[in-house]
């Protein structure tokens, strides 16, 4: 392919370039994205024009990082982010460019970027592309490729391995041999430790909103990325699950990860959930020789995890707070992780019920049916059949948590009929007793739905008050 259409409000901005004596060109994962034949809305584009000709040619520019020549461009709606041709020399810092030159030409400035299938120019005028570095031929064989030297690019920026890992896992591409070895290189990866957490949690972020995040899970595990950031992951590699009862048929690393491609791809907290939600076992693992079932006289190992959701959820509290997630993630992925095992059977009580959504939460039910789900599909790869003994009982118990939700029935303290002042003012003092005589009371309703009544309360409150 030769040229590219571009957008008409690219063109639009192209002319008010022209009129000024500049060029500018589309670049980066725009250019790829349109020769993939996805839409591209986020744009890019370089231009020899200089930050302060960009300032005084458009009405609104906010200086994003105009110590390396780029600006942000407010037109028709759009933020547009234009950076002047340049090169650059030196990353002591292991990502910012030590100098930063403004004399270059197109060529140069594409010379600087990562990976071929980046380093494609589409001019703003006809569309015309400019590939110096064969990006049009990686992107038809999806391969990816660094610009120049593998080794070279990857310690300028510490990040761009992980980059290379992800592109992998969103486009589906291979990575070239060359390019893939350079990253298990030792200078390499003492580079890549030297990113911050921050960065590292958002390409993960991205690779989780991958369709099948296990294929650059993987390849983090290969290239020693996975150790160095999420230890406790890789130690699971190795922990054998399986025994005569055929519950599990991957080891506890594979598991996690087939587990996370099960989960829903748009929904970050279960996907992070499923991931971790049994990299507690390491720890809990134990086994306990049995004779065999055939009664022939032998023992076999039989495999126990006992309350590894508890470590479960410990250790992925531990690392998303390492990764630097909100405390909002953190207690939502653990919360979820600390839930997962629970074991519904068709006997439950409504009380049951209750309590159960109780104690997970109403807001997380959702989520950990997902999740649920998600442990069901990593266990053999696959999704579970619809008539499965896993998926009845689980439907089951949806069905009767849908049923008690719809009812007008206490769920939490604030559904009681009576509050912590209304008991104050039936003679009860204040203090810890009192937040007590509200949690029994709590606990009456959830038995009895037929007990959330004002004056029940009331006289069920001061026979306990009483009895104090």
């Amino acid at each position: 392919m030769k040229s590219i259409s571009i957008p008409e409000t690219l063109k639009k901005l192209n002319e008010i370039f022209t009129e000024n004596g500049f060029e500018a060109y589309l670049v980066g994962g725009a250019v790829r994205d349109v020769l993939l034949g996805k839409d591209a809305s986020d744009w890019d584009i370089t231009t020899n024009a200089k930050p302060e000709d960009i300032i005084r040619i458009f009405h609104k520019v906010i200086p994003t990082g105009i110590k390396h020549g780029t600006v942000t461009i407010h037109f028709m709606g759009k933020e547009i982010e234009a950076t002047t041709f340049r090169s650059e020399s030196g990353y002591s810092d292991g990502r910012h460019p030590d100098s930063v030159k403004f004399d270059a030409t197109l060529e140069d400035d594409l010379s600087r970027r990562d990976f071929t299938m980046n380093a494609i120019a589409a001019s703003l005028t006809d569309g015309k592309l400019i590939d110096p570095f064969d990006g049009q031929k990686d992107i038809k064989s999806k391969i990816i490729r660094t610009v120049g030297k593998a080794k070279d690019r990857f310690l300028e920026d510490g990040l761009r391995p992980i980059r290379a890992i992800r592109f992998s896992s969103q486009l589906n591409f291979d990575i070239d041999g060359g390019t893939y070895d350079a990253i298990k290189q030792r200078e390499v990866q003492e580079k890549i430790k030297s990113i911050s957490m921050e960065r590292f949690r958002d390409e993960l972020e991205k690779i989780l909103h991958s369709k099948e995040p296990s294929t650059a899970l993987r390849r983090m595990e290969e290239t020693g990325i996975l150790k160095a950031f999420i230890p406790e992951l890789s130690e699971c590699r190795g922990c054998s699950q399986s025994d005569i009862r055929s519950y599990h048929v991957f080891d506890v690393l594979d598991h996690n990860l087939y587990a996370c491609d099960g989960a829903p791809q748009d929904n970050l907290p279960v996907r992070l959930s499923a991931l971790f939600h049994d990299i507690g076992k390491v720890k809990a693992k134990s086994i306990e020789k049995v004779e065999h079932p055939a009664g022939s006289g032998n023992f076999v190992d039989i495999i126990h995890f006992y309350r590894h959701e508890l470590f479960s959820s410990e250790l992925a509290r531990t690392i998303l707070t390492r990764l630097k997630f909100s405390n909002a993630m953190i207690e939502h992925v653990s919360h979820l992780v600390e839930n997962h095992m629970f074991h519904f059977e068709e006997n439950w009580t409504d009380a049951a019920i209750r309590r159960f959504i109780v104690k997970v939460g109403e807001e997380y039910l959702d989520d950990l049916h997902d999740l649920r789900l998600a442990d069901m599909y990593g266990k053999y790869r696959r999704k579970p059949e619809p008539g499965s003994d896993g998926i009845r009982n689980l439907l089951r118990l949806k069905e009767r948590v849908d049923e008690i939700r719809s009812k007008e029935t206490a769920l939490s303290l604030k559904d009681l009929a009576v509050n912590g002042n209304d008991l104050i003012k039936a003679g009860i003092p204040a203090g810890k007793r009192l937040g007590s005589i509200l949690s029994e009371l709590f606990q009456c309703v959830l038995d009895d739905p037929e007990m959330n009544d004002r004056e029940k309360l009331l006289k069920v409150a001061k026979k306990l008050s009483e009895k104090k």
